[in-house]
């Protein structure tokens, strides 16, 4: 089920969590970001590659229609310029969870940009998933989560997956227009071996890509939960995926070295580094944040 099984290694960053590829398509270029190394990654089609430091922690980033990104944090949502090195916290809706962070956050097929909080020492169950408006208000939409991943939006934008990574379970939602987010269901469950399901993505035929922490490995699945495919990576921690280039038929994967010993490094040199593949599929074209 997939056309080419060869992954690369595109940037050997050595990020202690590389997370949240997006490909933005008015640059040409791909972002990702390593939240505990407190960087921003960009890599354009010619190889070149630029980074940030940034002054707090960044989860997710997402292109903003108006320019810059929006970004979740640990201290909140975030307007960031790096351009301009503008780095302004817009909105802290969790202030009173000091141990709270955001983490994974993507823009719905109407410019939403839906982001997660989770327990930054992985313990409490005190994660929510937040859907933040083009006018910057952030409203909770689903609550109880250990380790928020995701969301991943179908092509129509009818569904939304969302992951509990500690739970090792994947959640389907419907969306309507509005974006509100009923029926939420299991989608599909892991066992011991498999992983944990970490960063996803969608694809245009509606498969959904998802990386599989502790896993070696990104697994596509049908929209009715089986899966169909299986992209082998030689790193054990992969923690996002995204499709990218200009005709969107890459797979960039993000992936983290956080918590490898020398002996894991040895085996796996290249870990938090950004790889890519062709895997005979094409993604969809993401829009930017409508605020």
């Amino acid at each position: 089920m997939i056309a080419d099984s060869t992954v690369t290694c595109l940037a050997d960053v050595h990020a202690v969590l590389g997370e949240g590829p997006v490909w933005v398509a008015r640059e040409a270029a791909l972002y990702w970001v390593d939240i505990k190394g407190w960087k921003i990654f960009r890599i354009d089609a010619a190889g070149k590659r630029r980074e940030w430091t940034t002054p707090f922690r960044v989860g997710s980033i997402a292109p903003r229609a108006s320019g810059g990104f929006i970004a979740g944090t640990d201290e909140g949502i975030a307007a960031i310029d790096l351009d301009a090195g503008r780095f302004n916290v817009l909105h802290h809706p969790e202030a009173h969870l000091p141990d709270n962070r955001f983490n994974d956050g993507k823009v719905d097929r109407r410019g939403r940009f839906w982001a997660g909080t989770m327990d930054d020492t992985e313990q409490a169950s005190t994660g929510t998933l937040y859907r933040v408006e083009p006018d910057l208000t952030a409203s909770p939409i689903d609550v109880g989560y250990k380790v928020t991943n995701g969301p991943a939006f179908s092509p129509a934008g009818d569904i939304m997956y969302h992951n509990d990574s500690a739970l090792q379970v994947t959640y389907a939602f419907d969306l309507d227009g509005d974006g509100k987010a009923t029926n939420r269901r299991v989608f599909a469950t892991y066992g011991e071996g498999d992983g944990y399901p970490d960063g996803m993505t969608v694809d245009a035929e509606g498969g959904l890509w998802i990386a599989f922490w502790d896993g070696w490995c990104v697994r596509r699945y049908s929209p009715a939960g089986e899966c169909i495919g299986k992209l082998e990576v030689p790193v054990s921690k992969p923690t996002s995926c995204a499709f990218g280039g200009p005709d969107l038929d890459r797979l960039y994967i993000s992936s983290a070295s956080i918590g490898l010993d020398g002996q894991d490094i040895a085996a796996q040199p290249q870990a938090g580094g950004l790889f890519v593949a062709s895997p005979g599929v094409s993604g969809v074209c993401e829009l930017p944040f409508a605020g």
